[in-house]
């Protein structure tokens, strides 16, 4: 067994992978059923070149994902992680970035979904401390819907000292708060910019919020506290994707 090497279950998580180049893919299982939908997605493409196909019933492929309240649709995978991104090499070579940092968010249904809105809306990279970030979970690559093949992620080993770095670097520290005043759609978004978002059930901590130059937060119903740290993400990259010059 590959020490490297993981599993992902669903549809568009496998063949997604599948489609990327730069995914070492070791093996695939499917059932008699999904069999038709990868020989579709394949016609025209050597997406199954080189790799091991194996057909299994429904029931078998259950205990893939037994432990971690999923469905796989008929389609598990074994992959290898993608060579690991230099957040510092990345930033040198291009301008005008919009980059996320997500400061303790570790809910892996969240996370893929903030990946899935983040490729949607041209974020170029995601930043999370390395050990809160779930890089074998099955539940945020299903969660991602296949998007994990198409965002730049960059795990870092101190948030504070990277935000830092980043300020240092003619990048905007935007941190996302509810109890602030500052709408967001007020600010024009323009040049290197990081957006801030903090953990699901408290928010950005407060030695992390000194390195942001501004806070701002999300407009919505007064009478609502605040909103999923991943439906606030979609929105601000939806705006954020229209408006940025």
């Amino acid at each position: 067994m590959n020490n490297s090497a993981f599993f992902i279950v669903g549809k568009h998580a496998v063949i997604e992978a599948l489609k990327n180049p730069n995914r070492k893919v070791l093996r695939v299982f499917l059932t008699e059923e999904s069999k038709k939908t990868i020989h579709r997605e394949n016609q025209n493409r050597d997406l199954l070149k080189n790799i091991k196909i194996f057909f299994k019933t429904k029931k078998e492929l259950d205990n893939y994902c037994k432990n971690d309240d999923i469905l796989h649709q008929g389609f598990v995978a074994e992959i290898e992680h993608l060579e690991k991104l230099e957040l510092k090499e990345f930033i040198k070579k291009k301008d005008n970035l919009t980059l996320v940092c997500l400061d303790e968010v570790t809910d892996p249904r969240n996370i893929g979904s903030i990946i899935r809105s983040a490729a949607s809306f041209n974020i170029d990279g995601l930043i999370f401390k390395d050990r809160h970030y779930p890089a074998k979970s099955k539940l945020m690559y299903k969660s991602s819907s296949g998007c994990m093949e198409y965002i730049n992620i960059f795990t870092v080993a101190n948030i504070n000292t990277t935000l830092k770095y980043l300020r240092d670097n003619n990048f905007w520290i935007y941190a996302f708060d509810s109890k602030t005043k500052q709408d967001f759609t007020k600010v024009k978004w323009k040049g290197n910019i990081v957006l801030l978002f903090g953990s699901e059930g408290y928010g950005i901590k407060k030695h992390t919020e000194k390195y942001a130059d501004f806070l701002v937060k999300i407009n919505i119903n007064e009478k609502i506290e605040s909103l999923n740290v991943s439906n606030s993400a979609s929105i601000v990259f939806h705006y954020i994707n229209q408006h940025k010059k």
